[in-house]
């Protein structure tokens, strides 16, 4: 009789059930936007609505998933958090006005919201540190490949069937997510959880509504300029009130204090801009392939997947290269790789031969993996028990502020690129992954100032620094 699967492989499988319905979702609408348009009788430009309002939910609510983490117990607000998402779907299968449809995605950015970090502190709170590479190898999965499938999968379910699958189809993945939750996740709760700093929850939610909208808008055309450059700076001004009133208060809904951990601190900022340059892919790379180069759905979705299959490829792989060249060695190295592989994604041009794309397609996929688990695991190397929830927390809202940056940077330099033409051209996309593939190689500066034992307890790397006093005992042991 075979023998059930480990415990570091089952539990993220089935956090990953969720994340995968949360990270497909996020990037499956965008696809199908014109035909929701068409069916609700507003224009397409409107639509927009339905991407910001859920990015702007995620943002308000993932800052206090963690004390409600801690407060209800991860497996009530895990499962909870399931059912609010596919509530939210549910709805908006259902909705036949834009103002349903914009309330029903607000709804599932709510679940969503407790989903992605409550479910990476379940398997902080589950596995141990020694399986934790590769139960988080697991996790990142799919968060990779929901970006990558979801605009061919848009596009088939819109043009074969009807938009309202979409949202349907996240039924089932809820179900089974839920039942999973309830069978293989323990209830883990804090005995003693602070109060609620609900004066930092409205600030620190003004800060990412202001920073999130404006980014999101600036330079399409949403709305007049004087409007997402407000929203900008009183996103800017409440930033500054929250960090003052962080250092003021006693639990801080996001505790800034964390930064003091190096691990913590490198992976944050050094994951902010490594993570522009990722946000941008799911909206650059399928409107490149289908606008620019004239692709239909399914083709650019063949090309697209093969990021997926070398992320898919990295999970057995990220233990041994840890392992052989330790987190500071492997962070600077391949931010560069992965940095690169974005960059020459702008080179394609339609002739550009297929195998050629689906190679550098394939080793982007699995460098930009590599990296997403070295930066998750690292974050939480030196965080105490006590804190992981809010380290989540802050890791889960960073990470978001970062996506939306990068697809707002990206919106821009098209915008500037393509001037006064209705749509880009081949060409157009260059100086865009160029840009972001800039920034995502600016994250080097953050890992760089890392110790060459930074998380070595995880990894099992032996640096020099660490095997000589090893090496001088066993003389004495000789001796």
């Amino acid at each position: 009789m075979p023998s059930a699967p480990p415990r570091h492989v089952i539990v993220p499988l089935v956090v990953a059930c969720a994340l995968f319905m949360e990270n497909m979702d996020s990037t499956v609408l965008a696809t199908a936007l014109p035909a929701i348009a068409v069916s609700l009788d507003v224009s397409p430009l409107r639509l927009n609505l339905a991407i910001t309002s859920y990015l702007l939910s995620l943002a308000v609510f993932i800052p206090v998933s963690g004390w409600v983490a801690d407060k209800f117990g991860t497996r009530t607000v895990f499962r909870a958090a399931i059912v609010v998402f596919t509530v939210g779907s549910v709805l908006c299968a259902f909705s036949s006005s834009l103002a349903g449809f914009v309330g029903a995605r607000i709804l599932q950015g709510m679940g969503g919201a407790m989903m992605v970090p409550v479910g990476r502190l379940v398997l902080l709170r589950s596995i141990p540190k020694a399986q934790l590479i590769q139960a988080m190898a697991y996790l990142t999965v799919p968060a990779l490949i929901g970006p990558i499938i979801g605009p061919p999968l848009g596009g088939f379910i819109t043009t074969y069937f009807s938009w309202h699958w979409i949202f349907w189809i996240n039924v089932p993945i809820g179900i089974l997510g839920f039942i999973l939750v309830t069978i293989f996740i323990d209830d883990v709760r804090e005995e003693s959880v602070p109060p609620l700093d609900v004066r930092g929850f409205v600030v620190l939610a003004l800060a990412l509504v202001g920073l999130i909208f404006g980014f999101e808008t600036v330079g399409r055309g949403l709305v007049p300029p004087a409007v997402a450059y407000s929203a900008f700076g009183i996103g800017a001004v409440c930033t500054v009130l929250y960090v003052l009133h962080a250092r003021l208060s006693r639990h801080p809904v996001i505790k800034l204090a964390l930064l003091r951990y190096p691990t913590f601190r490198a992976s944050v900022t050094g994951g902010f801009f490594f993570h522009i340059g990722v946000g941008a892919i799911p909206f650059l790379l399928p409107l490149m392939l289908q606008v620019g180069f004239g692709m239909n759905p399914f083709h650019s979705g063949l090309l697209t997947f093969s990021a997926a299959v070398g992320a898919m490829t990295m999970k057995m792989t990220a233990a041994p290269i840890l392992k052989r060249f330790g987190f500071h060695r492997v962070l600077i190295g391949n931010a560069v790789l992965s940095s690169a592989f974005i960059a020459v994604y702008g080179f394609f041009q339609p002739d550009t031969p297929a195998f050629l794309m689906l190679g550098f397609l394939l080793l982007g996929g699995f460098f930009r993996s590599l990296q997403f688990t070295s930066m998750n695991i690292l974050a939480f190397a030196d965080i105490p028990r006590e804190e992981m929830s809010q380290a989540t927390s802050f890791s889960a809202m960073a990470q978001q502020l970062s996506l939306s940056v990068g697809v707002g940077v990206a919106a821009l330099i098209l915008h500037i690129a393509i001037g006064g033409a209705a749509l880009p051209n081949a060409d157009d996309f260059l100086p865009a992954f160029l840009v972001v593939g800039g920034l995502a190689a600016l994250s080097t500066f953050a890992f760089w100032r890392l110790p060459p034992t930074a998380g070595a307890e995880l990894s099992g790397h032996q640096t020099v620094e660490k095997a000589l006093p090893t090496q001088a005992q066993s003389k004495r042991a000789d001796a």
